[in-house]
């Protein structure tokens, strides 16, 4: 199982009459979607409201195939995304004080057996207390027998302790396998000129680091110096909602069909593997891209592998 750690929200969303309405949300939620969509095993680990929305949040996973077994369930209130639209671009407001998300605590964490395999963390989950710490905790937990992946997802305008969080995240990436960052985040944690390979030469390394670029493509940099790019590819986009979280699981799913998604294994994996993970991680992005919303294909959607 590849099991996703972070948050599940609420995004409220305005329609055309202004009206806000919720849909399911939150980039290791999404990254769990899509996973569960590709046909690989996965599970959600989250604090996971007993309220009506926490029960949406619930019902997407399963109808998506996602193992919530190990949520940690509680009567606190979902967190809620409202989302301002500004000539395309989004901005967010978060309702999330004492939120079901935000209040787990390291020991609520449950124990995890061998049938986990991966861990994937990321998102705001990984900016407010304790629910970060709680997580962190975790990933220090398991990184040493478990494949970790991170993507920070970084959203500046949710940050208020920069410092701390720059120095959580150096060292949450140092004990992960596998990094995906867009240059925006990279830009973010490592400021000031300079290329993405000596950027990432600054902060501690995990045996693969990718940088993507939206359109423009991707790029995984290995500790040996080698680097392999795929190129972006051209589809009419409805929007780039979901777009690295579905990356991020067909990366993942990818990975996991090939047997890479173990220690041993990892450590011996090729450019040309990860080239190729990359490859069907553009093509799952794309087709979340061609359509409105987060809403990752399905397996069957995606034509023969």
């Amino acid at each position: 199982m590849i099991l996703c750690c972070g948050e599940a929200l609420i995004d409220m969303i305005p329609g055309a009459d202004g009206a806000y309405r919720p849909h399911t949300g939150g980039a290791v939620f999404n990254t769990a979607i899509a996973l569960g969509r590709l046909g690989a095993r996965a599970g959600m680990l989250t604090g996971l409201s007993r309220d009506p929305f926490g029960a949406l949040l619930k019902a997407e996973l399963h109808a998506s195939d996602v193992d919530t077994s190990l949520a940690i369930r509680s009567d606190r209130l979902t967190t809620l995304a409202f989302v301002q639209l500004v000539e395309g671009k989004a901005s967010y407001t978060f309702y999330d004080e004492n939120s079901a998300g935000r209040m787990i605590r390291p020991g609520d964490l449950p124990e995890l057996t061998a049938e986990v395999g991966a861990l994937f963390f990321g998102g705001i989950s990984l900016v407010m207390e304790p629910g970060a710490g709680t997580y962190a905790a975790l990933l220090k937990r398991e990184a040493a027998s478990r494949v970790v992946m991170i993507d920070p997802n970084i959203r500046p305008g949710f940050v208020t302790d920069a410092p701390r969080y720059r120095a959580r995240l150096a060292e949450l990436i140092g004990l992960s396998d596998i990094l995906k960052v867009s240059d925006e985040d990279l830009d973010w944690l490592v400021p000031g000129p300079g290329a993405a390979a000596d950027k990432l030469a600054r902060l501690p390394g995990p045996r693969v680091a990718i940088v993507t670029e939206g359109a423009a493509g991707a790029t995984a940099y290995f500790p040996s110096g080698e680097s392999v790019t795929v190129a972006g590819r051209r589809v009419t986009v409805a929007d780039t909602v979901g777009a690295g979280d579905s990356f991020n699981a067909g990366l993942l799913a990818r990975l996991a069909a090939a047997g890479f998604l173990d220690k041993t294994a990892l450590a011996g994996i090729t450019p040309a593997a990860v080239q190729g993970a990359m490859e069907y991680a553009n093509g799952v992005a794309a087709v979340t891209v061609s359509r409105a919303g987060a809403n990752p294909p399905w397996a069957h959607e995606l034509g023969p592998a």
